[in-house]
Formats: structure tokens, sequence, C-alpha cells
């Protein structure tokens, strides 16, 4: 006998292929191109302090403050630039770890999509 109590089931999702929504981004933040932004929550706690989701940005030159996230690319290309510390280069594959506060500037190349958590 299951018991349902309220939490989540356990799930798989197939990034490339994910529906995302709408994400407007601030017009401050962009500093050249039309970058568009979507993404979809896949799981937040209870609290709203823990997120789990997919990204995607298209290709542009955006600013941005970190939250403290863990992200993976599935695809596409990216240069990001911590201000004050090093650039970091990211595509498939890669794993990257922001931290909070950190301002940043993203340069993407190509349309780039991650899956990510942050801790808020």
């Amino acid at each position: 006998m299951t018991t349902n109590t309220g939490a989540t089931p356990s799930f798989a999702v197939h990034i490339p292929d994910a529906e995302l929504e709408p994400e407007p981004l601030d017009p401050a933040q962009i500093v050249s191109g039309e970058p568009v932004v979507t993404g979809k929550v896949l799981w937040e706690s209870p609290d709203g302090k823990q997120l789990r989701g997919i990204w995607q940005i298209t290709p542009g030159v955006v600013t941005d403050t970190e939250a403290n996230e863990l992200f993976v690319v599935v695809s596409g290309r990216a240069t990001i630039e911590v201000e004050g510390g090093d650039v970091i280069e990211v595509g498939p594959g890669d794993a990257a770890i922001l931290r909070e506060g950190d301002r940043t500037t993203w340069t993407v190349h190509e349309t780039l999509r991650k899956a990510y958590h942050i801790s808020l």
C-alpha cells in the first residue's frame, strides 16, 4: 500500500525536448543582441528556497546577478565573465557552479539550454 504524502513523485524529463515558457528579460540586462529566455521549474521545495528546472537563452549578451546555482549544459555554448573573477566557457556536458551574488556577463554564442538546481 502506498501513502500519498503530497510530495512530488519521482520522475524524468527529456531536457532537449521539454517545452519551456517565456521568461522575459529585464531590458536593462541586455547588453547586445535580442536574446530570448525561456524556462520551466520542474520542482520547488515547500519553502521556495530550492528550485530545480530547465532554462534556455538564445544568442546575445546579458548581465545577471547570480543565485547559488549548479547547472549542466545540455546544448549550446556561452562565455560567462564573473566580475572581478574568472571567465568560464561552457558547452554541452559541462557542469558549472555560480556563487550567490556574483555579477556576471553572459555572451551566448549558440542557444544554450541547461538543467539547474538553485539554492536561495
